[in-house]
């Protein structure tokens, strides 16, 4: 949870100094939702994030370095600079990617989840076991996606979770003006699944739900819609000035930083002394310090990359008037092809 409050911070530092382009959006205060479910997954298995997911790649293991390339557009990003803030992506520690419209990622966590019931049960891969978590917002609920899914997860027993990260605004929608009933977790059981709510600034009550949810799932048993209730604490991006939240609102949820939880739990339980934790906050500024070093330093994309990966034929930009791949012309990767 540290390390991803402090790389966020840094994000924000980055961003206004000019390091990082477009929309990027900040998980200050929903870090208890992230550490308490994706810590409790093997590498095998899944997860699918948001716009909001530099921490969710973070916390399943995707290196500090890599996010932060990617943030900075440069080829040693996770998915070489071409991602950006938005979409995350790694193959190798099965983050499926963030999603830039809203309630677009739970179709694929969906299939993801289907992948794994269908080589288990129809391959005979007896080992297969994986699970897929699905991230999304209280804004993403209104929306039709999240229903279909529901319904195919809890008709087939898909091992999936549905993790709705209820930070009461949808940008500057209140939740509670946005929907005819805001106890999200009730939709779970209209659908044939568990339905729970869970105080979502508390990392150790996250992980006590998020332990029975996946456990279920692992051994066929279907899907869970799991609610945390949790707040951000900046603005629903960093071009958003956060002007239409009530401060005692904002003031409310502060006091109730789940990272100041946890270390006050784990000092009065003599779990970790005061010095022990800042021995451990001292490293994790030196590992994002060198994450922001190692960005800024690393090559930008050359121009030839630009199509790659974007259509099913490398050289499907199209023909040009001399029956060329237009992509062959030299000037095209000068940036001086008409095109």
């Amino acid at each position: 949870m540290v390390l991803g409050r402090a790389f966020e911070d840094m994000c924000a530092q980055m961003y206004y100094r000019g390091k990082m382009f477009g929309f990027v959006h900040l998980y200050n205060g929903q870090e208890a939702v992230s550490t308490g479910f994706i810590k409790l997954l093997k590498k095998e298995d899944s997860a699918v994030s948001t716009y909001r997911d530099h921490v969710h790649a973070l916390s399943k293991g995707v290196p500090a370095r890599e996010v932060m390339s990617e943030l900075f557009g440069k080829t040693t990003g996770c998915c070489r600079g071409q991602g950006g803030s938005m979409h995350m992506f790694s193959k190798e520690h099965n983050l499926l990617g963030g999603f830039a419209f809203i309630g677009e990622g739970i179709p694929v966590a969906t299939g993801a989840a289907f992948s794994s019931k269908y080589r288990r049960e129809v391959l005979g891969e007896a080992d297969c076991d994986h699970v897929t978590l699905a991230f999304f917002g209280d804004g993403t609920c209104n929306n039709g996606q999240f229903y279909e899914c529901l319904n195919l997860a809890a008709l087939w027993k898909l091992p999936i979770i549905f993790v709705v990260e209820n930070n009461l605004w949808a940008i500057g929608m209140s939740h509670m003006r946005a929907t005819s009933d805001p106890q999200i977790w009730k939709k779970g059981p209209a659908f044939g699944m568990p339905g729970v709510h869970v105080d979502g600034m508390d990392v150790l009550k996250v992980r006590e739900v998020a332990k029975e949810a996946i456990e279920r799932a692992r051994r066929g048993e279907g899907p869970t819609l799991v609610e945390c209730e949790t707040y951000r604490f900046r603005g629903h991006s960093l071009a958003d000035p956060d002007e239409l939240r009530d401060p005692a609102e904002k003031a409310h949820y502060a006091a109730r930083d789940p990272i100041t939880a946890l270390k006050k739990y784990m000092i009065e339980n003599n779990l970790a002394k005061e010095a022990e934790l800042k021995t451990i906050e001292k490293k994790i500024d030196e590992v994002v310090e060198d994450a922001v070093e190692f960005a800024d330093e690393s090559p930008q994309p050359p121009r030839s990359q630009l199509l790659d990966n974007v259509f099913a034929d490398p050289k499907g930009f199209g023909i040009g008037p001399d029956g060329r791949y237009r992509c062959e012309d030299p000037k095209f990767t000068e940036g001086t092809a008409h095109v």
